[in-house]
């Protein structure tokens, strides 16, 4: 998720602390009505709508309904592809067009471009598009390493850390639908085709009007209404704020791939999600089991990142960091379009 930090903020200049608030309660809760964030943050049904229109039009922030492929038995792979640095903004661009593809990143000086990958079914068969990956005309190497465990991330943003939202705003705006507690493996979500079509749909626009979604559908507006309180409180769907890359990113951007004694790994995950730098983390296969997202302010606070708050993390045997220089896509599926609505 695209993120700020708490410390001395350079972005004021591209979100006012009132687009802030309404980011983080977009966060918290991406179908809330206007009516009430206006109420959680004191201001009136119009003009909370009117910011929302005036940020998404822009395309500085849109709302995207997202699934959790753990919940429908899919998974989700890493994929890494090192390339001459010639190659690498064009299969950028290429792996930006897929659905099946997020967070497409060019990184380590242009030689490497990093993407997620979801593959349909439990098995651990790597996703189709490693098979093709290689055949690519200057591609040197692909590795994938498929998420085994999300410690921080999906429906949770930077902004959930740090954002201007009192307490007391938090709890009146996070939906009364829990999803599942995360550290339990219930069964995958069997949906039908009304279900994939609406959240298809979601994954457009995460608000979307009810009426709308009905006649795309063919559902009534009380049963969209239902299925997607439904497939929230399954763990199935979420909402994830998604913002244009210029908006909230810090001057340093770095991929961390980090080695732990296994016995230490869910420990040592816990402890970094905690960690204000960090945007995403998750355990994973591969030579090194856990990946992480950070952003800092300069190289020198990279520098004292590394050799004090990540060197005493508890079983750390080995740390590779890769600079991530460009994002050419988002969280969601599709890419957003010139007007800031979803694109592909």
């Amino acid at each position: 998720m695209t993120t700020y930090l708490d410390s001395p903020d350079p972005v004021r200049h591209h979100l006012t602390e009132d687009d802030l608030a309404l980011a983080h309660a977009l966060q918290l809760n991406g179908r809330a009505s206007f009516t009430e964030i206006a109420a959680a943050l004191g201001v009136s049904d119009q003009t909370a709508a009117r910011r929302y229109t005036r940020l998404r039009t822009t395309g500085k922030l849109r709302v995207l309904g997202l699934t959790d492929p753990f919940r429908l038995g899919d998974l989700s792979w890493f994929v890494r592809v090192r390339s001459t640095p010639d190659a690498s903004a064009s299969i950028g661009a290429a792996l930006a067009r897929r659905t099946d593809t997020t967070w497409v990143s060019l990184t380590s000086g242009g030689t490497e471009t990093m993407t997620s990958v979801r593959s349909r079914g439990p098995g651990l068969e790597e996703p189709f598009l490693v098979r093709k990956l290689p055949r690519i005309p200057r591609v040197v190497d692909v590795s994938a390493h498929c998420v085994l465990h999300v410690f921080f991330g999906r429906d949770l943003g930077f902004i959930n850390k740090s954002g201007p939202l009192t307490d007391a705003q938090v709890a009146a705006l996070s939906p009364r639908t829990a999803g599942r507690s995360r550290t339990t493996a219930p069964g995958p979500v069997v949906l039908d085709a009304p279900d994939r079509l609406l959240l298809d749909l979601l994954a457009r626009d995460g608000r979307a009007p009810v009426g709308e979604l009905a006649a795309a559908t063919g559902l009534s507006e009380s049963t969209v209404r239902r299925r997607i309180n439904d497939l929230r409180g399954e763990g199935v769907l979420y909402f994830d704020v998604d913002y244009h890359p210029d908006v909230l990113h810090r001057k340093v951007r770095i991929a961390l791939w980090l080695e732990f004694d296994p016995a230490r790994l869910a420990e040592a995950g816990e402890s970094l999600a905690a960690h204000p730098a960090v945007t995403f983390a998750a355990a994973v296969t591969g030579a090194t089991n856990l990946y992480a997202n950070i952003q800092v302010d300069s190289p020198q606070l990279l520098y004292s990142y590394l050799t004090h708050t990540v060197s005493g993390l508890p079983g750390l045997r080995h740390t590779v960091t890769a600079p991530i220089h460009r994002t050419l896509k988002g969280p969601g599926p599709y890419s957003p379009s010139r007007d800031g609505t979803g694109g592909g």
